[in-house]
């Protein structure tokens, strides 16, 4: 009978970030860490949770109307798709739109209209780490703007990504290079 020996990993691996993790998708072995564990500000991989408490919580083709705050409350420099107050998008289609052009004024309207209003949906986000026991993240946001009380680790992130393979809409969109909206 053959036998196989596991490949040799490469010993003298780096990356020039200051965190990062790798992990076999399959097993959920960890393949390479570096300060995985350390906080950090997520920037616009809060996304990631955002689309997963959506895909939870919303029917794909539920009619998303954006608000005036969702659009126009933005930081300056802020991805964005374009949308106006009034304009109206399905669940699907703000989904495409905040995990292929992180667009920040889609992760607002699809927050209010999950939760009525981002604090609301802040606190889904929240719930949602605390479930998966993510001692470390904490959400105030939907878009990941700057805030100092935003922060997780990449070890949490890889188990919040983790989770969000389990939705086969996810893993679709997020091999997606493009979508009509």
């Amino acid at each position: 009978s053959a036998a196989f020996a596991a490949a040799d990993w490469p010993t003298d691996v780096s990356i020039s970030a200051d965190g990062g993790i790798l992990m076999d998708a399959g097993s959920g072995a960890i393949l390479y860490e570096k300060n995985s564990r350390e906080a950090y500000y997520p920037a616009s991989i809060t996304k990631i949770l955002t689309a997963l408490v959506i895909l939870e919580n919303c029917d794909l083709d539920e009619t998303v109307t954006f608000s005036n705050e969702a659009v126009n409350t933005l930081e300056p420099g802020a991805s964005i798709l374009g949308a106006r107050a009034g304009d109206q998008l399905s669940v699907r289609e703000c989904l495409y739109a905040l995990l292929l052009q992180s667009a920040n004024e889609v992760a607002n309207a699809l927050a209010e209209h999950c939760s009525g209003s981002i604090d609301a949906f802040a606190e889904l986000m929240n719930e949602k780490a605390q479930a998966l026991n993510l001692i470390k993240t904490n959400f105030v946001n939907v878009d990941g703007s700057l805030d100092i009380n935003q922060i997780t680790t990449v070890n949490e992130l890889m188990q919040i990504l983790k989770m969000g393979m389990d939705y086969p809409e996810f893993r679709q969109m997020l091999t997606a290079s493009q979508a009509s909206i």
